[in-house]
């Protein structure tokens, strides 16, 4: 089964590095304490990066969308952005690499006095780990995702505010699971707001296409996707028009393409919906979306390029 996230193994990454609290461990042996808020609690928040050309793509938005996060969870990550971004560059230049891989940024309340919900029981000192590995999104059966319709809503800010990326993912793992119990060959679960409109998948966000015009959902109960806000970007620019808002699951039923965004994947065609094969797989909206994006990420490489 290869969904969105689903990368094709790679022999380099066998003795690769991991950045855990300031030092350069092999990624075997590094570890945190069983105290730690993370594993817990899931008290913390995490980005996904994607080296490109020498570049973290798009690193100002993710690096403004993990302090922010931080900020509302009352986390003190201890590292300005600037040195955030060395400990970057660190990593990178002890594994060699300058393209091709995808870094996981984690921070955690850190270790705790005992493992409780009450964050004054923090010790005082995050838990900062980045991992990097070589990642090649792998082949998709049929050129596109399978995606199922399930029960399991997306939420608001004043309830589990998915626009925080936080470690706790339990709430979608459980909407992936329940698409796999429809449809054992299912790559991504489409969830609804609870308002019963159209909202995102599991792992990332979820756009159609009907009669040349683009549809999404609107921000509130969606991903804050650096990929999708991209996508977003460059409709509003002219490369197709797009509309946001509230849309019932009828209105997919009617779709011609359909694609997923995530930084991993980037541009990721859906070829069926419910069992509904689609008219036009990567048809030519999401080719057209997916070059724009292409351009925007090698303009970015080439502004901000860390090696």
């Amino acid at each position: 089964m290869a969904g969105s996230q689903d990368f094709t193994p790679d022999p380099r990454n066998a003795n690769l590095l991991v950045h855990l609290n300031g030092e350069l461990v092999p990624h075997d042996g590094a570890s945190v304490s069983i105290f730690d808020a993370g594993f817990g609690l899931g008290d913390g928040v995490w980005e996904g990066l994607r080296l490109h050309r020498g570049a973290l793509l798009f690193l100002d938005a993710h690096l403004d969308r993990l302090y922010a996060g931080a900020a509302a969870i009352r986390i003190d990550i201890g590292l300005t952005r600037e040195e955030m971004r060395a400990a970057l560059r660190e990593l990178l230049i002890a594994n060699g690499m300058s393209d091709g891989a995808h870094l996981r940024l984690m921070v955690t309340r850190g270790r705790k006095a005992t493992v409780n919900q009450d964050p004054r029981n923090a010790l005082g000192r995050a838990t900062i780990v980045i991992t990097a590995e070589y990642k090649t999104p792998a082949p998709i059966p049929g050129g596109g995702l399978k995606v199922q319709s399930v029960t399991t809503r997306t939420t608001g800010p004043d309830m589990f505010d998915m626009r925080l990326n936080s470690h706790s993912r339990l709430n979608f793992i459980r909407a992936l699971l329940e698409a796999i119990d429809i449809d054992p060959e299912a790559d991504e679960a489409l969830m609804l707001d609870p308002h019963g409109h159209v909202a995102s998948c599991n792992a990332t966000n979820f756009f159609w296409v009907k009669d040349g015009a683009v549809f999404v959902a609107g921000d509130r109960y969606c991903f804050n996707g650096i990929t999708r806000g991209n996508v977003i970007l460059a409709c509003n620019g002219g490369v197709a028009p797009i509309r946001q808002g509230s849309f019932p699951p009828e209105r997919v039923c009617e779709a011609d393409e359909a694609f997923v965004t995530g930084t991993m994947g980037g541009i990721t065609p859906v070829r069926m919906i419910d069992g509904r094969a689609l008219p036009h797989v990567n048809g030519p909206v999401t080719q057209a979306i997916a070059e724009a994006y292409a351009v925007m990420k090698d303009a970015d490489a080439a502004a901000n390029a860390l090696i």
